[in-house]
């Protein structure tokens, strides 16, 4: 690691909370002071095709197990640091094998309207709600833990789609919901009255999306997003698949939005063999929707 990087983080870091204590038998593990956090510090410069790479030790990754612990991910190009919840993560490692080297492979998708982290032989997820100290401060300090309201389907369909405004894309959601969409926790916004007439082959599939963001004064697809609330995961995967196996050259990022009980029930459906012979598994990511909410919450902070 290029210690420029690791210096200003854990420089930055001290400045906040006091001297990091060194874990021993690692150089990139590091306890806040009164054991507040455990920390995993981990760089890569941004590389060809906006993507960076990690490797994470396994006998690294067992000394973050019962802490409190984030894997802080740097690069050269960042503004705010990204601090990924072990926990969130800590039952995809369980059911992985590291490489030879005893390194699980992740790489970073470093996109204009979000940030995906990549687990090799598990999939993608979107990491947008983990940017920024603000966040790790509250992560932290339990009196300032946010409290996640228990969303419906259309108040999420709602926060996305605001989402998708504050980054400025148009916004597509079925006209059917419209209707349904909760104007009490976001600004009302409008919706795009129709969808462009280059995709007439797919837009019976389309149409039926929950959310599609679209980059404004084009026809390009940006981001879909099928909210599977109470409906199976797997119908969402399957549209996902029409959509890519209809139109390969279409690469927008697809999202299935759920809660956190059904993330082991979407990496099992996405590594199935016909998502993985089409190339899904590669495409598709996992949203919460409690980084939803996070997420709604950074964009408009910056408003």
């Amino acid at each position: 690691m290029p210690n420029v990087f690791k210096y200003d983080f854990i420089k930055e870091a001290e400045k906040r909370f006091g001297n990091l204590k060194k874990l021993p038998q690692s150089l990139s593990l590091f306890d806040l002071p009164n054991e507040i956090a455990r920390i995993y510090i981990r760089y890569s410069k941004v590389h060809g095709g906006n993507k960076s790479f990690y490797g994470l030790r396994d006998e690294d990754l067992k000394q973050l197990e019962g802490f409190n612990s984030f894997i802080c991910f740097v690069w050269d190009t960042q503004k705010e640091p990204l601090f990924i919840p072990f926990s969130e993560f800590e039952d995809i490692f369980q059911e992985l094998t590291p490489a030879s080297d005893g390194q699980y492979k992740l790489q970073i998708y470093h996109q204009p309207d979000q940030n995906e982290l990549y687990i090799a032989k598990a999939g993608r997820f979107n990491v947008e709600s983990f940017f920024g100290w603000k966040y790790f401060e509250e992560k932290i300090d339990t009196s300032q833990i946010e409290k996640i309201p228990d969303f419906s389907h259309s108040q999420i369909q709602t926060l996305i789609g605001t989402i998708g405004i504050n980054k400025g894309f148009d916004i597509w959601i079925p006209l059917i919901d419209r209707n349904k969409l909760d104007w009490n926790i976001s600004k009302r916004f409008d919706c795009v009255n129709d969808l462009p007439t280059r995709y007439e082959k797919i837009r019976g599939i389309i149409k039926e999306i929950d959310v599609i963001w679209i980059k404004r004064g084009s026809s390009d697809l940006q981001a879909m997003f099928e909210v599977e609330h109470s409906t199976p995961i797997y119908s969402g995967l399957l549209r996902f698949n029409d959509l890519h196996l209809l139109e390969p050259n279409l690469k927008p990022r697809f999202s299935i939005t759920s809660n956190y009980l059904r993330k082991a029930l979407f990496l099992r459906q996405v590594n199935r063999p016909t998502f993985k012979s089409s190339g899904l598994s590669e495409l598709c990511n996992f949203l919460e929707y409690k980084d939803v909410f996070s997420w709604f919450n950074r964009t408009r902070d910056k408003i």
